[in-house]
């Protein structure tokens, strides 16, 4: 197995353990700090964290498909995140995410997160991000944008380049 674990992550989660009364309680935290680091979870990141954690593969396996913010690809620098849920799709989500994809070469079409050819972006569909009122919403890596049309998708990407 090729992975390998920096020694400061290491360490930073043998410090996220001590907070728990089991080592299994802190498998989305230790989740969240590999993802942190390596930017997505690959098979033998799921491995390394089962035997970390004293479990089998298959448990943190379940959790990396069940939680969406979990990604088994590598992500593109930029991270585009379009809000499907009802009030943003009434506002447009839908055709924003179609704008999105045909600048950026994409399959509007396919679900689930796509990133372009050469890393740098990827769009995905994400539920609600709570601005309802402001709709349709996004955020692009941890920048949240509301009101969002094509001419501010173009800004936005704009920015990014």
């Amino acid at each position: 197995m090729n992975f390998a674990v920096p020694a400061e992550l290491d360490a930073e989660i043998d410090e996220l353990l001590t907070h728990y009364p089991q080592k299994r309680s802190a498998s989305l935290m230790v989740l969240h700090a590999v993802q942190a680091h390596f930017g997505w979870i690959s098979r033998e990141a799921i491995e390394w964290i089962a035997r970390k954690l004293e479990l089998q593969p298959i448990n943190i396996y379940e959790l990396v498909t069940f939680y969406p913010m979990f990604r088994q690809e590598p992500a593109g620098k930029y991270q585009l995140k379009l809000c499907r849920t009802l009030s943003c799709a009434l506002g447009g989500s839908y055709k924003l995410h179609e704008h999105f994809c045909q600048k950026l070469g994409l399959d509007a079409h396919q679900h689930g997160s796509q990133t372009t050819q050469d890393q740098k972006f990827s769009v995905e569909f994400v539920e609600c991000l709570a601005s309802c009122g402001t709709a349709p919403v996004m955020m692009c890596n941890d920048d949240f944008y509301e009101g969002v049309n094509p001419a501010k998708a173009d800004e936005i990407l704009a920015k990014c380049k």
